[in-house]
């Protein structure tokens, strides 16, 4: 059967999470942890010459690479048993582990989507400032190891302001805000062309987050126990953290009313079983304020998102200007705390119309200009709005013509997959 007539693949790697489905799906089927864990411990076997012990060594070292689990299962095998040793493949968006990465698809594919690889055309995804080497690899792999039919590399922005597509208005245009686990990414996009030379990244993102609420919950002597600590500031992070309009209001409201605010934790202690309790307090609004007051988190940066967004608008063509400031997309598990878009759309408006009045003013009023329309959008598959984007795009009949296909591999080599055919020299 032609694997065009089948659905095509979906997966998109994260930091944190990886996504995957297939074309056509509003939801991802599987949003798993992006962790790899491995036996290793044929690794600390002593090394003997005796031929019949180097055959022992060499079975078990087959059986342990074979042996290595994924996600979840991964998380659970670390905990339980010392042989594993748990490997992020994915840092900061672009892929350190490419071993652990290879691995981590062949489960994706095998034991999660159980889809056979070569009827089923792919698309991953990958950060805007990716570098082409880092896509001859994707491609080596999936085409050597996979052998799929048909591959297409998307940069993670377009697809993100595609899942924002309305049956009234399709834009093209926009800039795309991406807050995941590892990377936050500023990206404009004009017609679908990302603006590569206006790229912002912060080095504040989910992670740093989590940290920060971890920190205050250790500062403030909570009973939790250290090794479920992270674990624990990562779930109160998902469940109970929200955006505040006034960090010192919000400060009064809990100290004025803590029955209503403060929240309970129970857990269990993992290794005695153990029942224990914890309160979340002040970290419910502190932990979102680190994207809008970074000074509170870190010395080593202290600009604003809504600052960072401006300035990145700011730095794109003129004539795309009012265009980006319309069509702010929200992307990534990180801006799905409540009220984000509101905060982020009122603070970045201050910054808009104070530079508006400070033009109006060196004019002397002989010139106002015109007010700019500020407009963060918002929608609900912002956590997963990549995949979304991605299935969307690979339900269009022009996403086969576009892929990368097998036949163009072997006659090319892995450099085919540097250049995307839709954008050209671009990506």
């Amino acid at each position: 059967m032609d694997p065009t007539s089948r659905p095509a693949v979906v997966i998109d790697n994260g930091t944190g999470y990886t996504k995957m489905g297939f074309a056509g799906n509003v939801e991802p089927c599987f949003i798993l942890p992006t962790v790899v864990a491995v036996n290793e411990s044929f690794l600390n076997q002593s090394k003997s010459s005796s031929k019949a012990n180097w055959a022992t060594q060499h079975n078990a070292g087959v059986a342990a690479d074979l042996d290595f689990y994924i996600g979840d299962e991964a998380l659970a095998k670390s905990r339980s048993s010392s042989t594993h040793n748990l490997h992020y493949p994915i840092e900061h968006g672009q892929v350190e582990d490419w071993d652990a990465m290879e691995r981590y698809w062949q489960q994706c594919i095998f034991n999660y989507l159980r889809c056979d690889p070569e009827d089923h055309y792919f698309l991953l995804t990958e950060s805007p400032l990716t570098p082409p080497e880092s896509r001859e690899y994707t491609g080596e792999i999936l085409f050597e190891t996979f052998n799929v039919p048909g591959l297409y590399i998307a940069v993670n922005s377009v697809l993100a302001l595609a899942a924002g597509y309305t049956t009234s208005k399709c834009e093209m245009t926009g800039v795309v805000v991406d807050v995941g686990d590892g990377a936050t990414r500023v990206v404009p996009v004009a017609e679908g062309y990302v603006i590569a030379s206006c790229i912002k990244s912060i080095p504040i993102a989910g992670k740093d987050v989590t940290l920060f609420i971890q920190q205050l919950m250790r500062e403030r002597g909570e009973n939790i126990p250290p090794e479920d600590s992270f674990d624990v500031a990562r779930k109160v992070k998902e469940m109970y953290c929200y955006t505040c309009s006034d960090i010192v209001k919000e400060f009064n409201k809990h100290d004025k009313e803590p029955a209503k605010y403060i929240k309970q934790w129970k857990g269990v202690k993992p290794k005695t079983g153990a029942p224990y309790t914890c309160d979340v307090g002040y970290e419910r609004f502190l932990g979102p304020e680190v994207f809008f007051n970074p000074e509170i988190y870190s010395n080593d940066f202290a600009t604003a998102l809504p600052a960072v967004i401006d300035k990145c608008i700011q730095s794109a063509p003129i004539d795309t200007r009012r265009a980006l400031y319309k069509n702010i997309v929200l992307s990534g598990g990180s801006t799905m705390f409540k009220d984000f878009g509101r905060r982020l759309q009122r603070d970045l408006k201050k910054i808009v119309d104070a530079r508006v009045l400070a033009n109006n003013a060196r004019t002397g009023g002989e010139i106002t200009s015109q007010p700019v329309e500020v407009n963060v959008v918002s929608h609900p598959v912002q956590r997963f709005a990549v995949w979304f984007g991605g299935s969307v795009l690979s339900s269009t009949p022009e996403f086969f013509a576009s892929c990368r296909t097998k036949e163009e591999y072997e006659e090319c080599g892995a450099s085919i997959c540097r250049t995307n055919p839709v954008f050209k020299g671009m990506y």
